[in-house]
């Protein structure tokens, strides 16, 4: 449960809900019009009355489908991207219920492109609103210290010490750190865990999170923490180590008192993301493949057969969505294609042909993947798909739960590792660790601006050639 103590930031949702529902209705009655039509769906004159029928409706399915998709569920911690991701969400959603209410009362009759102004109208409205009061607070944490949220820190190590950066360093998130507390000989440290106690009974009114790091705590001082928390009515939050890639795609089920772990179903695959993802998906694929492939491959047809035997394109097995294998598709940049294990290219490979290194460093192979996305087997951003036998080789050197949730949706032409520098040869152990991290993270947060964000800097990373893809 999430207290909230002594600050007044919690007014501003009410507000907000308040003034977008008035928006909404304000906008309708002037720019729709609804009483120059003529309702003859109800006897009763009061629904007869289309703004206060609108009235009844906007107020219901606006409060409906924000609560769904979570549209006031911004936090100091939220970014513009994910602001910007709610704001595009809810417009298509009550766009589909302002045409579904004009299209239930057939008598109606109000040009399409009225209803979209009215739309965009609405939504320019509450995005600058909602956009404003973000920023308003943030610059209130910054110049005027208000808004804060007093925290304290429980433990060391990596995880813990990332975390206070952020908190000192990003001022209008607006966290006060008001003590440090740990068992290692940390010279900025109040007192080790056990003088953490005391401070708390003596602050309990001052303190509203707690941050405890799970690997330096026993679970009697845990359950402490969470004691302490309950009694207290404030947040208590777990830094767990970062090397072991604990994160939200658990989900915890008890059988009988057993506890059972399970993959927890990420956004990507809801079934609304979905569609979007897709319908996204094959029309972006349709675009590449009918004005880019046909003109480019002929090029690439006569310059890599003038300089080596062998096909334009050819295929090789990868792992794709829940372990299951498909042909993948590239242009030719070796002198095989043969797959075996091992074949992963490395800098200065010998294979490499003096077109195919061009092709590689620029991704220009990767564009026959775009096939793959058509025929459903990939999407043009997601996890970069491994071979088949680098697949088993990587899952004995990452947490398992890690690495099945990685595959739990379909791999990318492009993604989030790869424009992070994560890509081809695997030197180090790091390498694929980190791949999977940022595979993970991308899971966990999309959304559809940020699969634009990753294409960009995907298109931009061609344009400049990338160090690692040889």
């Amino acid at each position: 449960m999430e207290f909230i103590r002594g600050r007044y930031s919690w007014v501003l949702r009410p507000l907000l809900i308040i003034y977008d529902l008035f928006v909404i209705n304000f906008l309708a009655f002037y720019l729709l019009n609804f009483n120059s039509q003529e309702l003859y769906f109800f006897s009763n004159e009061l629904f007869n009355n289309k703004n206060i029928l609108y009235l009844i409706y906007s107020i219901i399915f606006w409060l409906l489908s924000t609560h769904f998709l979570r549209f006031y569920k911004v936090y100091r911690y939220t970014s513009v991207l994910n602001i910007l991701s709610l704001i595009l969400k809810q417009f298509f959603v009550y766009s589909f219920l302002v045409y579904a209410f004009e299209g239930f009362f057939r008598s109606i009759n109000i040009e399409v492109t009225v209803t979209l102004n009215y739309l965009v109208y609405t939504f320019l409205a509450i995005s600058f609103i909602k956009l404003l009061s973000y920023y308003i607070l943030k610059t209130i944490r910054v110049y005027l210290k208000g808004n804060l949220r007093n925290i304290i820190v429980i433990g060391g190590g990596e995880s813990v010490n990332a975390l206070k950066k952020i908190f000192r360093e990003k001022k209008e998130l607006g966290y006060n750190i008001k003590a440090v507390f740990s068992n290692s000989q940390d010279v900025n440290s109040s007192g080790d865990v056990e003088d953490s106690f005391a401070y708390l009974e003596t602050n309990n009114d001052n303190i509203d999170e707690i941050y405890c790091s799970i690997s330096d705590l026993s679970e009697k001082e845990l359950n402490e923490y969470v004691r302490y928390a309950n009694i207290n009515h404030c947040n208590i939050k777990f830094i767990p180590n970062t090397k072991k890639l604990i994160t939200k795609r658990y989900k915890i089920d008890y059988y009988n008192y057993i506890p059972v772990l399970s993959i927890q179903e990420v956004a990507l695959n809801n079934e609304v993301n979905k569609f979007f993802k897709r319908a996204f998906d094959i029309v972006f694929s349709i675009l590449i493949i009918v004005f880019v492939l046909p003109w480019l491959s002929i090029i690439l047809f006569i310059l890599i057969k003038l300089e080596s035997k062998g096909p334009l394109y050819y295929k090789h097995k990868r792992t794709g969505i829940n372990y299951k294998a498909f042909y993948c598709y590239k242009y030719r940049s070796l002198t095989t294609t043969q797959e075996s294990k091992g074949t992963y290219v490395s800098q200065n490979d010998k294979r490499v042909t003096a077109i195919g290194k061009f092709i590689r460093r620029t991704s220009v192979d990767e564009l026959p993947q775009f096939i793959n996305v058509l025929k459903g087997e990939m999407s043009v951003v997601g996890p970069r798909p491994h071979m088949l036998t680098y697949t088993d080789d990587y899952s004995k050197k990452i947490n398992k739960y890690s690495f099945i949730f990685r595959h739990n949706v379909k791999p990318g032409v492009t993604g989030l590792a790869q424009i992070k520098g994560y890509r081809g040869e695997v030197k180090h152990d790091k390498d694929i660790i980190n791949r999977v991290k940022y595979d993970n993270f991308y899971i966990e947060n999309w959304s559809l601006l940020l699969d634009l964000k990753i294409i960009g800097q995907t298109i931009i990373n061609v344009v400049k050639g990338d160090d690692k893809a040889y």
